[in-house]
């Protein structure tokens, strides 16, 4: 107090206690909406960073799906090239084309793609398309016993279903 009797700037006024614990309260109540808010969006941002984890790592495992899919094609070239090479006796074309075959399989590999060659294997309607069912003496039934085109897997993936033919049960 100054000497007027009046508060100087520092001095706080006296107020009720009525006043002053209805001030507290809304300010406790103000520093809870705001913790909360604070914890959601810690939550929300933890939450974003994983789905975005996550997106990361399938666009990094299966980024060359498009890639693979068409490049199977050409390495089913190159077998049948293979194939009828060997039944014309070129020998020659044949080292040439095993060696480009082995080297493609090679960078096939390398970026995760794996080859479906299910034949002895029960059949599998998530790996495998049945183009005909085969009478086939001493075969258990649904046994996949010849492999028209080979299927592929890029990372656990499938990337095209192996086109097979499949044993039919012994019956009337």
């Amino acid at each position: 107090m100054n000497g007027n009797g009046n508060p100087t700037e520092h001095e706080a006024t006296p107020e009720t206690p009525d006043g002053i614990d209805s001030e507290l309260e809304a300010l406790r109540r103000e520093a809870d909406e705001h913790r909360d808010r604070y914890l959601r969006a810690v939550a929300e941002l933890d939450n974003f960073r994983k789905r975005s984890a996550k997106e990361v790592e399938a666009a990094r495992k299966f980024g060359a799906e498009k890639l693979a899919q068409a490049i199977l094609p050409v390495r089913d070239s190159v077998e049948a090239g293979l194939t009828a090479a060997e039944k014309g006796g070129q020998t020659a074309l044949l080292d040439g084309q095993r060696a480009t075959l082995r080297l493609f399989d090679e960078a096939l590999a390398a970026a995760g793609i794996r080859e479906i060659n299910p034949v002895g294997e029960p059949f599998d309607p998530n790996k495998h398309e049945a183009l005909s069912l085969v009478p086939a003496p001493g075969i258990a039934a649904n046994t996949v016993i010849e492999v028209v085109q080979k299927g592929y897997e890029l990372n656990d993936r499938l990337l095209r279903a192996a086109k097979v033919l499949v044993a039919r049960g012994e019956g009337p």
